[in-house]
């Protein structure tokens, strides 16, 4: 199986219409022991999921050191993206914080260049926009790492049409990383209408709704101890009672096809739109292979509008209101 090829917007990237996440390459998910990264890795490559999507928080580090070790001698195979911007804060609720800094930009590059192996990267992300620093100045400073050739194009995370827009008139923007699937759909509207104005593609992380979406789990009891869904609002008890029906119908339709019901969420994120690569993340060969296989399931416009009816009902929101995670802006400039 070899997987058909798409372009991401009108970047000028080309890949796989499925990529590879490679959090799970790290202690996010419950663990990682730093087995299997090689394996799982080199078989996307020789399926043709050919963009690795990393980020120097994921461990910290172990991610892109596992990439990197994997990508070791088929650096030209890949479409390597990775991304920068989030760091340590004590004072923040997620533990996290983000330095959209021109400087921290420069310094995480060559951190991430040396964890991955490679001379250069072929799309940095700015993981989340800052709070703090006006977006023309990170971008700025990306279009000069641009410049030097040490990326190749720049993306953003989770950003606000203000912001997309802000950024897209500072230098060109290939892509917007953002959680898309049948069960999280805020995008749709004004942010993708940004991206598409732009000529940016799309990449949906968790496409599959951080699993839940192939029935593999009922309740938080099923999940790990210490994954990161515990503490999500949609993995709490009653949202996950309340989804089931959408895990039932994704189920239904998928049985119809003969297919999993992975595979059905990913080919309803590629009905979407020809711009749209999805980036389904697994340390597992055999979910992988799964994961592929959704770009060769085609759905009918009933299965569609069936999914799409469904998917509006669903409960909880993706993470906390409160943290204000989500389609972030950033200050003026000036």
């Amino acid at each position: 199986m070899a997987l058909p090829t798409r372009a991401l917007g009108r970047s000028g990237i080309t890949a796989g219409a499925v990529g590879l996440g490679c959090m799970s390459f790290s202690g996010i998910y419950g663990g990682y022991d730093g087995t299997g990264a090689h394996e799982v890795i080199n078989r996307a490559l020789d399926l043709g999921v050919t963009l690795l999507d990393t980020a120097d928080v994921y461990g910290p580090f172990t991610s892109e050191e596992a990439v990197g070790a994997a990508i070791a001698g088929r650096r030209d195979e890949v479409v390597l993206a990775t991304k920068f911007g989030l760091v340590a804060d004590r004072e923040s609720p997620t533990g996290l914080g983000v330095d959209g800094t021109p400087a921290y930009a420069r310094s995480s590059v060559e951190g991430s260049l040396k964890r991955l192996g490679v001379d250069h990267i072929d799309l940095y992300y700015l993981h989340r926009p800052s709070g703090t620093t006006p977006i023309e100045e990170t971008v700025g400073a990306l279009g000069e790492l641009v410049a030097e050739g040490k990326i190749g194009h720049i993306g953003l995370s989770e950003a606000s049409v203000d912001t997309i827009d802000r950024a897209a008139a500072t230098h060109p923007i290939a892509a917007l990383q953002t959680e898309y699937s049948l069960w999280s759909r805020d995008i749709e509207g004004p942010i993708m209408d940004a991206c598409r104005r732009h000529g940016m593609g799309i990449v949906p992380y968790s496409p599959l709704g951080r699993g839940f979406l192939t029935g593999s789990f009922t309740t938080p009891d099923d999940l790990p101890e210490g994954d990161w869904r515990r503490n999500n609002p949609r993995f709490a008890a009653e949202a996950m009672a309340a989804n089931q029906a959408l895990v039932e119908l994704v189920r239904n339709v998928a049985d119809g096809y003969g297919a999993t019901p992975g595979q059905v969420a990913i080919a309803w994120i590629l009905a979407q739109g020809d711009d749209l690569i999805p980036i389904p993340g697994t340390k597992r060969v055999t979910y992988l292979e799964d994961n592929a296989g959704g770009a060769s399931v085609q759905l009918t416009p009933a299965d569609l509008e069936q999914l799409d009816q469904a998917a509006a009902q669903v409960a909880g929101p993706r993470y906390d209101p409160d943290l204000g995670w989500v389609n972030r802006d950033t200050p003026p400039a000036g």
